[in-house]
């Protein structure tokens, strides 16, 4: 599953609270200009739609024409009315024939219907229900690790260019599938940008969407990207962005991280060194500017076509993979209520939500409201419940763009299905574009949640 990985992050940095802030999240406000009203709230019930689980899987059902039909015919019955189809996934491969990547038809053992276009197809259906469709790609990942499949498998020159450096628990510098990782490209790279361009341009020009999303729009973790163009970047962005006329002697990667340790499975700092804060800067402001361009290219061929992103909602630590995702306006460095000791002056400035028309994150926690918890019961942001996530999310971004709450409703733990319909109330209740549920093949095939049975009626309960 797509999501999974961004799972088992969370997880982990949930075990490692000693890293990235000094004291979990508090109540109040923080100094600058108050949010604008949260006045607006949403009804849109967006189900995601995973290409390798639905298509692919082993209990996926939207490999044929019928299956597809079944599935959108309920989805529309139990009150969802929208589609978010993923059209590249991790491999970099296409689920439509593209002038820029291999389409995949076959996977698995399992094939899509012979002289279909899948992606066509579910546009078609989607628009016969009156669905919002919503395209997303997989966007800095080329390369699916654990298959050997994808771009940088295919392509032995592109993966020689291209395929993001990590350093490993040792401080040495190696590519990130040497690590058992699927195939993360470099983000500051002028022609990993540039493919992902014209992808974006390709889908938004061929297909009848609503929007546009990015997602795994960011760095591998924070052990990326070390690799000689990334030093080159840097050591320029250091003399340009702060008249750096020491920046040449910069020690790489030591300079930036002395030493490593793991946790779980992460590769994390141990010791930083004097350009760490900067670092993370600079790699912020590399996927800030991708977000310009991206935003441009979809205007450029569709200007009513929506731009947005799905994003992880445990902002606390989403710096890790290089990505801030509030407001321009919020500045983390001087914020007095919520503190973020990762934060560095000029940090605030690398926020990209003014890019967005729309905003998912993925508030994948079992708990709903804060009050379900003593300890997080005096709180107002709380990074890992989903009422916490809500409220430090329209915070940071300061209201600037519509909201989607996600939930994920099965690599998650639910109590009950009554859990997730009280989910799926309250994000409808808290936001101002709605909820995303991801995935629909957790409702339909019981093999893929954890309650294992199908969740058609906790979503038309939801929904109600």
């Amino acid at each position: 599953m797509k999501r999974i990985i961004l799972i088992a992050c969370s997880a982990a940095l949930l075990a490692i609270t000693g890293c990235g802030k000094k004291e979990s999240p508090g109540p109040g406000p923080g100094p600058g200009p108050e949010p604008k009203p949260d006045t607006v709230r949403g009804r849109n019930v967006i189900a995601w739609v995973d290409a390798r689980s639905n298509v692919f899987g082993t209990y996926g059902r939207l490999n044929d024409t019928a299956g597809i039909n079944r599935v959108l015919d309920t989805l529309k019955m139990v009150g969802v009315n929208g589609l978010v189809i993923d059209v590249k996934g991790s491999s970099g491969h296409t689920m439509y024939p593209s002038a820029y990547a291999t389409q995949i038809t076959t996977m698995d053992g399992k094939t899509i219907t012979p002289g279909v276009d899948y992606v066509g197809y579910m546009v078609q259906e989607a628009r016969k229900r009156n669905f919002k469709v919503y395209a997303s790609i997989v966007t800095f990942v080329e390369g699916d690790g654990a298959r050997k499949v994808g771009k940088i498998f295919d392509d032995a020159d592109f993966r020689a260019k291209y395929e993001s450096i990590v350093c490993d628990v040792n401080g040495n510098r190696v590519p990130v599938t040497s690590m058992g990782k699927n195939g993360f490209v470099n983000p500051a790279q002028p022609a990993v940008q540039e493919r992902a361009l014209n992808i974006v341009k390709e889908i938004v020009g061929k297909y009848d969407i609503d929007g546009f999303i990015l997602d795994y729009a960011r760095y591998t973790d924070i052990h990326a990207d070390f690799s000689d163009f990334s030093k080159a970047d840097f050591i320029a962005w250091l003399k340009k962005t702060y008249n750096d006329t020491e920046a040449d002697k910069l020690k790489f990667p030591t300079d930036i991280v002395a030493s490593w340790r793991m946790s779980n499975d992460q590769v994390l700092p141990s010791v930083t060194g004097k350009y760490y804060s900067k670092w993370l800067i600079y790699r912020c402001s590399v996927i800030k500017a991708f977000f310009e361009k991206a935003r441009a290219a979809v205007k450029a061929v569709k200007p009513n076509v929506s731009f947005g992103v799905y994003v992880g909602a445990w902002y606390t630590t989403y710096y890790y993979v290089g990505v801030n995702w509030a407001s321009e306006e919020y500045d983390p460095f001087n914020d007095q209520s919520i503190r973020f000791d990762w934060a560095y002056p000029n940090y605030g400035k690398t926020g990209y939500a003014e890019t967005l028309d729309h905003l998912m994150t993925g508030n994948y926690f079992t708990q709903i409201r804060l009050a379900d918890n003593p300890a997080t019961a005096s709180m107002q942001y709380h990074w890992w419940s989903i009422e916490g996530s809500i409220n430090g999310t329209k915070y940071i971004t300061k209201n600037k763009v519509p909201l989607y709450g996600s939930m994920d409703l099965g690599n998650v733990s639910w109590a009950n299905t009554g859990e997730i319909s009280k989910a799926i109330k309250y994000i409808l209740s808290q936001t101002s574009g709605g909820v995303m549920l991801f995935d629909v093949v957790h409702i339909y095939a019981p093999q893929y949640n954890r309650l294992k049975q199908p969740l058609w009626d906790a979503v038309k309960e939801g929904t109600k």
